[in-house]
Protein backbone atom coordinates (compact mmCIF):
# COMPACT_ATOMS: atom_id res chain seq x y z
CA UNK A 1 0.00 0.00 0.00
CA UNK A 2 1.11 3.28 -1.14
CA UNK A 3 2.49 6.01 1.99
CA UNK A 4 0.60 8.79 0.19
CA UNK A 5 -2.32 9.54 -2.15
CA UNK A 6 -3.42 12.02 -4.58
CA UNK A 7 -6.60 12.82 -6.69
CA UNK A 8 -6.94 15.06 -9.44
CA UNK A 9 -10.41 16.30 -10.80
CA UNK A 10 -10.73 17.71 -13.60
CA UNK A 11 -13.42 21.41 -13.51
CA UNK A 12 -13.33 22.88 -16.77
CA UNK A 13 -10.48 24.36 -19.19
CA UNK A 14 -7.53 24.15 -17.57
CA UNK A 15 -8.35 24.06 -13.91
CA UNK A 16 -8.74 20.97 -11.45
CA UNK A 17 -9.52 20.14 -8.08
CA UNK A 18 -6.69 18.36 -5.86
CA UNK A 19 -6.92 15.87 -3.01
CA UNK A 20 -4.10 14.93 -1.01
CA UNK A 21 -4.52 12.05 1.45
CA UNK A 22 -8.48 11.43 1.06
CA UNK A 23 -7.67 15.42 2.52
CA UNK A 24 -10.17 18.48 1.43
CA UNK A 25 -9.70 19.69 -2.01
CA UNK A 26 -6.78 22.35 -2.27
CA UNK A 27 -7.51 24.71 -5.92
CA UNK A 28 -5.21 23.81 -8.64
CA UNK A 29 -4.44 25.59 -11.62
CA UNK A 30 -2.30 24.35 -14.26
CA UNK A 31 -3.03 27.37 -17.25
CA UNK A 32 -2.94 30.94 -16.55
CA UNK A 33 -5.03 31.40 -19.51
CA UNK A 34 -7.72 29.01 -17.67
CA UNK A 35 -11.32 29.50 -17.94
CA UNK A 36 -13.38 30.44 -14.77
CA UNK A 37 -10.46 31.08 -13.26
CA UNK A 38 -12.41 33.77 -10.97
CA UNK A 39 -13.79 30.67 -8.90
CA UNK A 40 -10.34 29.00 -8.07
CA UNK A 41 -8.45 32.00 -8.23
CA UNK A 42 -6.85 31.02 -5.00
CA UNK A 43 -5.88 28.24 -7.12
CA UNK A 44 -2.28 27.18 -6.94
CA UNK A 45 0.23 25.87 -9.54
CA UNK A 46 1.66 22.81 -9.03
CA UNK A 47 5.42 23.78 -9.14
CA UNK A 48 4.42 26.59 -6.26
CA UNK A 49 3.45 23.59 -4.30
CA UNK A 50 6.27 21.78 -4.75
CA UNK A 51 8.02 24.92 -3.33
CA UNK A 52 5.17 24.62 -0.16
CA UNK A 53 5.70 21.17 0.34
CA UNK A 54 9.56 21.72 0.62
CA UNK A 55 8.77 24.18 3.44
CA UNK A 56 6.45 22.23 4.91
CA UNK A 57 8.56 19.04 4.79
CA UNK A 58 11.54 21.29 6.53
CA UNK A 59 9.70 22.99 8.81
CA UNK A 60 8.23 19.92 10.83
CA UNK A 61 12.10 18.94 11.23
CA UNK A 62 13.08 22.28 12.10
CA UNK A 63 10.14 22.66 14.68
CA UNK A 64 10.44 19.18 15.80
CA UNK A 65 14.22 19.74 16.72
CA UNK A 66 13.78 22.89 18.33
CA UNK A 67 11.56 22.19 20.59
CA UNK A 68 13.85 18.87 21.84
CA UNK A 69 17.17 21.40 22.24
CA UNK A 70 14.55 22.70 24.62
CA UNK A 71 14.31 26.31 22.23
CA UNK A 72 11.54 28.89 23.05
CA UNK A 73 9.91 29.71 19.92
CA UNK A 74 7.58 32.66 19.73
CA UNK A 75 6.76 32.43 16.13
CA UNK A 76 8.07 30.84 12.82
CA UNK A 77 8.32 31.58 9.21
CA UNK A 78 9.73 30.10 5.82
CA UNK A 79 9.65 31.67 2.66
CA UNK A 80 10.87 29.47 -0.48
CA UNK A 81 12.05 30.62 -3.95
CA UNK A 82 12.68 28.86 -7.15
CA UNK A 83 14.39 29.51 -10.53
CA UNK A 84 12.95 27.62 -13.09
CA UNK A 85 15.55 26.74 -16.43
CA UNK A 86 14.23 28.32 -19.81
CA UNK A 87 13.76 25.21 -21.41
CA UNK A 88 11.19 22.51 -21.06
CA UNK A 89 10.65 20.96 -18.35
CA UNK A 90 11.15 24.07 -17.34
CA UNK A 91 12.52 22.68 -13.49
CA UNK A 92 13.91 24.33 -10.57
CA UNK A 93 17.72 24.70 -10.79
CA UNK A 94 18.05 27.02 -7.61
CA UNK A 95 16.18 27.08 -4.50
CA UNK A 96 16.33 29.20 -1.62
CA UNK A 97 14.73 28.78 2.08
CA UNK A 98 14.58 31.35 3.90
CA UNK A 99 13.68 30.48 7.84
CA UNK A 100 12.68 33.20 9.83
CA UNK A 101 12.72 32.50 13.87
CA UNK A 102 11.22 34.76 16.72
CA UNK A 103 12.43 33.69 20.18
CA UNK A 104 13.96 34.79 23.55
CA UNK A 105 17.43 33.67 23.62
CA UNK A 106 17.37 31.24 20.53
CA UNK A 107 20.62 29.57 19.90
CA UNK A 108 22.08 30.27 16.65
CA UNK A 109 24.21 26.78 16.65
CA UNK A 110 21.14 24.98 17.42
CA UNK A 111 19.05 26.45 14.40
CA UNK A 112 21.75 26.10 11.97
CA UNK A 113 22.20 22.29 13.70
CA UNK A 114 18.74 21.86 13.32
CA UNK A 115 18.36 23.28 9.80
CA UNK A 116 21.30 21.16 8.76
CA UNK A 117 19.56 17.76 10.22
CA UNK A 118 16.67 18.91 8.18
CA UNK A 119 18.86 19.76 5.01
CA UNK A 120 20.72 16.60 5.08
CA UNK A 121 18.94 13.90 6.97
CA UNK A 122 15.00 14.11 7.81
CA UNK A 123 13.26 16.33 4.89
CA UNK A 124 12.37 13.57 2.08
CA UNK A 125 11.61 16.46 -0.31
CA UNK A 126 14.68 18.32 0.63
CA UNK A 127 16.18 14.83 -0.67
CA UNK A 128 14.30 14.67 -3.96
CA UNK A 129 15.11 18.44 -5.18
CA UNK A 130 18.31 18.55 -4.44
CA UNK A 131 18.79 15.87 -6.49
CA UNK A 132 18.12 18.11 -9.81
CA UNK A 133 18.36 21.99 -8.15
CA UNK A 134 21.13 23.45 -5.73
CA UNK A 135 19.08 24.56 -2.12
CA UNK A 136 20.98 27.62 -0.59
CA UNK A 137 19.33 27.93 2.88
CA UNK A 138 19.69 31.42 5.28
CA UNK A 139 17.87 32.06 8.87
CA UNK A 140 17.33 34.86 10.98
CA UNK A 141 17.07 35.03 14.71
CA UNK A 142 14.48 38.10 16.00
CA UNK A 143 13.22 38.72 19.26
CA UNK A 144 10.00 38.55 20.30
CA UNK A 145 8.55 41.80 20.31
CA UNK A 146 7.12 43.22 23.89
CA UNK A 147 3.77 42.19 24.83
CA UNK A 148 2.04 45.21 24.95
Amino acid sequence: MADHNAKLTWKQGMTFEGYTDGKSHLPTVFASGSENLAEYDNGHSPLAMVLLALAGCTAMDVISILKKKKQDIAAFEIEVEGDQVDEHPRVYNHITIVYKLWGKDLSEEAVARAIELSETKYCSVNGMLKLGAKIDYRFEINQPEPQM
